[in-house]
């Protein structure tokens, strides 16, 4: 018997307790000081109970339980609903300036219907079998001008034809404009990125040209949410706007968003990923972000009423009472993930969509795959990337995300590293915390 190498073990933060997970067996356990000292010196009084929970391993069955559960993630993976991006343009009428799409060289023109009826046969015909969901990106999908309106409506028809629901990411300043078209649309969710309240805001996402945007963005949202149409709110941080967020909260929660059904949250990131043209210094790593946030939250818990951080695996453990099943791949691209654009070409995923050098193929004019290239995306996972195949982690990790390990190592099949046992020290602090 040898100490699980899929053992996650480590401080709770702002406590004396430790935690012992291990995702392979599905337990987690929280350990007082003294239990935490045996482990740490290789003594173990719990012995029976240890390898039980799988805490304590034979080497051979644990490879052979490891094996059983990355079939088992294959097979479900190998199922799950596809979400297909189509990106209709790379126009936008915002000048944000972290916008990782402001280096593309991507022509403004706008797709043909001819190009909208290639992409739908494409993916009717190649994902025939498999459920599957259409998110329409950009650029700015959702602009007010006739010739766009026109072509997002000939394309919501389309989807409606096939039977395929509808996602959209926009920034939602022309919401408004198109609340009369989507409340009739198989329109299952409209992503909306909102930085803070007011000024941040303005300051952060504003117009081509300097004016406002935050308040027509609300208008937006309360009429969509009046119409049943569910918003996917966003925030992207970093340090220019991360203190805000107290204040997004309350305003949240002020207006009675954070209490409808039809609406979600989440909290992205600032990172570079391939272009982020002004404010390189106000990214903050991914440790740096959730300190950040866990920080905030302990001095104003209002914030979890608005959106409760997945902090690695601690949020699903705190709301589901058991463990997430292991993670072998992280990466969605090329598995449950594609993207199109009006160019004809296919990409990976939205991470990759439009640059240069990261077509896999086209749909138009005639469909063409580079398979060489398509296989190695299908088979990046932990089991492949060396520096995943003896980490602890990796259960937890996934190997993160393909498209930040190419630009940072050169190599699709390389890892991009999370700070899991830190993130987990943090949430297990916030959310079995009592008071919070």
């Amino acid at each position: 018997m040898y100490f699980s190498k899929y053992n996650i073990f480590s401080k709770i933060k702002d406590s004396d307790s430790s935690y012992l997970i291990n995702i392979l067996t599905g337990n987690a356990d929280i350990i007082d000081s003294a239990k935490a000292e045996e482990i740490t010196a290789g003594n173990y009084s719990d012995v029976d109970e240890y390898i039980i929970k799988g805490y304590l391993a034979d080497e051979l069955e644990e490879k052979k339980l490891y094996n059983e559960k990355y079939l088992d993630f294959i097979e479900s993976r190998d199922t799950d609903e596809l979400q297909i991006f189509f990106v209709p343009w790379y126009s936008c009428n915002f000048d944000c300036g972290y916008c990782y799409q402001s280096g593309y060289e991507n022509k403004s023109e706008i797709p043909t219907k001819e190009i909208i009826d290639s992409f739908f046969q494409y993916v009717t015909t190649e994902f025939k079998d498999r459920k599957k969901y259409i998110t329409i990106f950009g650029g700015e999908p959702l602009l007010s001008a006739g010739k766009y309106k026109d072509l997002i409506i000939y394309f919501l028809e389309k989807a409606e034809y096939f039977n395929l629901d509808i996602a959209i990411v926009s920034n939602g300043y022309f919401l408004t404009e198109y609340i009369d078209i989507l409340k009739t649309k198989r329109i299952r969710e409209i992503q909306i990125t909102l930085d803070g309240v007011g000024e941040i805001h303005n300051k952060r996402r504003p117009l081509r040209g300097g004016n406002p945007t935050f308040l027509k963005i609300v208008d937006g949202i309360d009429q969509a949410l009046a119409n049943n149409i569910t918003i996917n709110l966003r925030v992207v941080i970093d340090k220019e706007n991360v203190n805000g967020l107290v204040e997004l909260a309350r305003f949240a929660i002020d207006r009675g968003w954070t209490k409808s059904d039809y609406i979600k949250t989440q909290f992205g990131r600032n990172y570079e990923l391939h272009y982020c043209q002004t404010g390189h210094s106000k990214l903050m790593t991914r440790l740096e972000f959730y300190e950040t946030i866990y920080s905030l939250v302990n001095k104003h818990p209002e914030i979890l009423e608005f959106h409760k951080p997945a902090f690695s695996i601690s949020k699903y453990l705190f709301e589901n009472g058991e463990l997430p099943s292991p993670l072998f791949d992280a990466c969605s691209g090329t598995k449950t993930e594609w993207a199109f654009d009006y160019t004809g070409n296919i990409f990976a995923c939205t991470a990759t969509v439009g640059k240069p050098g990261s077509s896999l193929g086209t749909f138009y004019p005639e469909v063409t795959l580079q398979k060489d290239k398509i296989i190695e995306w299908e088979e990046r996972d932990v089991t492949v990337i060396d520096e995943c195949k003896n980490c602890n982690l990796q259960l937890a990790c996934g190997g993160g995300c393909a498209a930040v390990a190419f630009n940072r190592a050169g190599k699709l099949h390389a890892p991009d590293c999370r700070p899991v046992k830190e993130l987990i020290g943090m949430g297990l602090s916030l959310y079995f915390n009592e008071e919070n």
